[in-house]
């Protein structure tokens, strides 16, 4: 069974959302995705000042298994990207909700926020995975 923490939000493409303060959320994938994409080795993330949709295209996760597009959960401005996974993209394995945060995104609405999924709506998503 996948972990999911309860102070999070979820989409339907497995990323989540992690309160950052001040409007503000560290995106990232879940840990049931990094678990079926397996070992990351590629990030590709955009800049600090880009502006996203809600389910643009953001970014790609290259993993040994297969290379998989990133999807925006909410519309918002990345105000900060996770350097370290420059280096390291493997974090996102490691510490998927800690240090393998991948974009730090100041949201246009906190009511897409709200809207997103609770843990408990995710885990039914996955159906128990």
């Amino acid at each position: 069974m996948s972990n999911i923490p309860a102070d999070l939000r979820y989409t339907a493409d497995h990323e989540y959302l992690k309160s950052a303060g001040g409007g503000a959320y560290y995106v990232g994938i879940t840990d049931y995705a990094q678990g079926e994409l397996g070992d990351i080795v590629f990030l590709e993330l955009p800049k600090p000042g880009q502006k996203f949709g809600a389910h643009d295209t953001f970014g790609t996760v290259e993993a040994v298994k297969a290379v998989s597009d990133l999807y925006c959960p909410v519309a918002g401005e990345v105000v900060e990207v996770n350097g370290a996974l420059e280096g390291d993209p493997a974090v996102v394995n490691r510490d998927t909700y800690g240090d393998g945060w991948m974009i730090k995104l100041k949201v246009s609405s906190e009511a897409d926020v709200a809207a997103l999924m609770d843990a408990k709506a995710y885990g039914a998503h996955l159906g128990g995975k």
